[in-house]
């Protein structure tokens, strides 16, 4: 938490924090120390630096046809400065190496150390007379492009892992803490659980929390992604870090510190961005193997030339030759694109937790959704009704919830939710009686009304028109609960209640079927209404009936013949189903970000969001294969250029041009791994 803070007070934490999540497994951390802006400052300084030693150079000087100013020691310039840019440029590339070295796992560090500490040999032994051929502003170029090319690495790095530290500054600096009838302005940090504090329009709530008096519109987009605000009042829960509008809230304190949803969501990201892949895996092995390769070229290439005659190029091409195998592009081709898919996927409410699962999402055959909660609202609502003769629609309701006013029961809710929906006056209701296992009576403007199921029909001897029992038929068919209505005797309507089908989870089924993945649901409610849930939203298959502790077999029996399956589920009962399933998805959980058996979790309760999952899977493995292939693909080419192969034919790579190339190679993998960012996931609200 003191780290988050930090940040969200504006101070700086550990500016390379970010990047050290990427290290890849046991491997030593080549920027362990290091910043964006040391290496910043490095690079103006060595630039800086490099310009006179370029300028003095006699080759320089030769090919331009221009003479440098001649003073007492200007020949020396080259060589001064040179050794400068190497000591202030270079050796922080040395001390990389050495880290490397001593985990006995060679890299990168290892092979730029190797280049310039030829270059530099090479530079030293032409001052001092023993070649010809002038070096030191290869040397100096070259340390200068390799501080850029880390300069523009590490700062694509950090503006990737920027989800955390936006995350973080969704937290105020201090909370007006409410004592009595006065407020007290505390640091977030002495905040406790059970505290109450005052959120006034347009501040960001310090803490998750109850609201416990007011009502506000809550914009929660920095949390799950959704744009539309939501309306809180008393009871409702609030999460830290967003925004009330529209009025003030007291809000009683629930977590702090490391318990809050904000810091749990801060933990998955990190936990995300630092965890294996198998992609990565193989672009590590891949790196490793390169670091022999270009030791065993570079030897070639240094025998070959010196046992040719040509001594001067046999050192620079070997120089050439370790910086062209620089597995820059290889090293950055992974951990970019990890890091932007994760931050992608933690501002559209995706929150992963496991990246092989993210990785094995592309693959899919099959989605498997629970019913209630996630395809559905899990709460019973009005999905039609009938009015009897004499009665309208408004009548029916107004009536029924007069008497489904005074009670408890689930299906009551439902029928006054819909008046409340339709915004209709509740009236008085005398003599409220609960009928166990029938429904409920009461009086309403001086009548009898009377709301239940069939049972109420046969023991009140109320006719049914035949159009009221057709629809009534047809709703009892489709697993729907029907409530009538009786007033005095006379039917004056009837409702069909069910469990509210989410309205965006026909658009996700759809979205599903595009992608070629075919979609079952597992329900515990009858096949009647399983089958008539999923004849209305396109589901292929479905298991009814299954009692919460054989969901896990359900999961396996749709897994048969080697199907690869998702399992979509609120992330509780459905935990064992969670954890067999290829990729476990917990839906409608943002703020449970304790969930252990899902991979991933999606913040907002839309069933939409497994596409975008899917979407994102797909796109992030695309951008890891084409900068994998562009990495290796370089490096098979460019080494041999280096190593003088083509000279005879007139192709030959400068020690300076090799390191443009191999700088350009990181832009283009750090570049093409940005293009994801193009990728959109949010669906706009059904």
């Amino acid at each position: 938490m003191d780290q988050m803070t930090h940040e969200a007070h504006g101070q700086e934490a550990d500016p390379h924090a970010g990047h050290k999540m990427s290290r890849a497994h046991g491997n030593h951390d080549r920027h362990a120390g290091h910043s964006v802006a040391m290496f910043r400052d490095k690079f103006w300084l060595t630039f800086a630096l490099t310009i006179p030693v370029v300028f003095w150079s006699t080759d320089v000087q030769h090919w331009l046809g221009y003479t440098a100013p001649s003073f007492p020691g200007s020949k020396f310039i080259p060589a001064i400065l040179g050794t400068g840019v190497f000591a202030y440029g270079g050796l922080v590339f040395v001390r990389g190496a050495w880290g490397e070295l001593a985990d006995r796992k060679p890299g990168m560090m290892t092979l730029i150390s190797l280049a310039i500490i030829v270059a530099f040999g090479t530079s030293l032994a032409a001052t001092f007379g023993f070649f010809e051929i002038e070096v030191w502003w290869e040397l100096a170029s070259l340390i200068t492009i390799m501080v850029l090319g880390h300069w523009l690495e590490m700062r694509a790095i950090s503006q990737a892992r920027g989800a955390l530290n936006a995350l973080a500054a969704l937290l105020p600096d201090t909370a007006e803490r409410v004592s009595g009838t006065e407020t007290q302005t505390v640091p977030i940090s002495e905040l406790k659980v059970n505290d109450v504090v005052l959120v006034r329009p347009g501040t960001r709530v310090p803490a998750d929390g109850t609201v416990v008096e007011g009502g506000a519109d809550v914009d929660e987009s920095m949390i799950t992604g959704e744009s539309q605000t939501v309306s809180k009042g008393p009871s409702s829960k609030v999460i830290a870090g967003t925004v009330a509008s529209g009025g003030s809230l007291r809000v009683r304190v629930i977590a702090v510190g490391e318990q809050t949803a904000l810091s749990g969501i801060m933990r998955l990201v990190a936990a995300a961005q630092a965890s294996g892949s198998r992609t990565q895996a193989l672009a590590d092995r891949a790196a490793a193997i390169l670091f022999y390769v270009a030791v065993v070229s570079g030897a070639i290439t240094f025998t070959y030339w010196w046992l040719s005659g040509d001594k001067e190029h046999a050192l620079i091409r070997t120089a050439t030759v370790l910086i062209i195998a620089c597995p820059h592009a290889l090293g950055l081709a992974i951990p970019l694109v990890i890091a932007i898919s994760t931050s992608i996927g933690a501002q559209n409410g995706l929150l992963v937790k496991d990246r092989l699962a993210l990785e094995r999402a592309r693959n899919l055959d099959m989605v498997i959704f629970d019913k209630t909660g996630t395809l559905t609202r899990g709460s019973p609502a009005v999905s039609g009704m009938v009015t009897g003769p004499g009665a309208n629609e408004d009548f029916l309701i107004s009536r029924a919830a007069s008497v489904e006013a005074n009670s408890e029961h689930p299906l009551a809710k439902a029928i006054v939710g819909e008046a409340k929906r339709r915004n209709l006056p509740t009236l008085q209701a005398d003599n409220f009686e609960s009928l166990p296992g029938r429904g409920a009576q009461a009086q309403v403007n001086g009548k009898s009304v009377i709301i239940g199921g069939p049972r109420l029909l046969t023991e009140g001897k109320a006719t049914v028109p035949p159009e009221v029992e057709k629809l009534t038929t047809q709703w009892a068919s489709e697993g729907k609960t029907v409530l009538y209505v009786v007033a005095d005797g006379k039917l004056l309507g009837a409702f069909a209640v069910e469990d509210e089908i989410r309205p965006e989870s026909n658009e996700a089924v759809k979205e599903l079927h595009r992608l070629g993945i075919r979609v079952a649901m597992i329900t515990g409610d009858s096949k009647t209404v399983a089958d008539s849930v999923a004849k209305r939203i396109g589901i292929d298959e479905v298991a009814a009936e299954v009692l919460p502790a054989d969901k896990a077999a359900a999961v396996n029996r749709f897994q048969a013949g080697g199907k690869r399956v998702a399992m979509v589920g609120d992330g509780v009962n459905d935990a064992p189903a969670l954890a067999t399933a290829d990729v476990g998805i917990a839906i409608g959980a943002g703020t449970d970000v304790a969930i252990e058996s899902a991979g991933i979790v999606l913040v907002r309760s839309d069933p939409r969001d497994v596409v975008g999952a899917i979407e994102l899977s797909r796109a992030t493995y695309r951008k890891m294969i084409q900068n994998l292939v562009w990495a290796t693909a370089y490096n098979l080419v460019a080494i041999p250029v280096a190593a003088g192969v083509f000279v005879r034919w007139g192709l030959d790579l400068p020690m300076s041009v090799g390191a443009v190339a191999m700088s350009l190679s990181t832009i283009i993998v750090a570049a093409n791994a940005q293009l994801l960012r193009r990728l959109k996931l949010q669906r706009q609200a059904a």
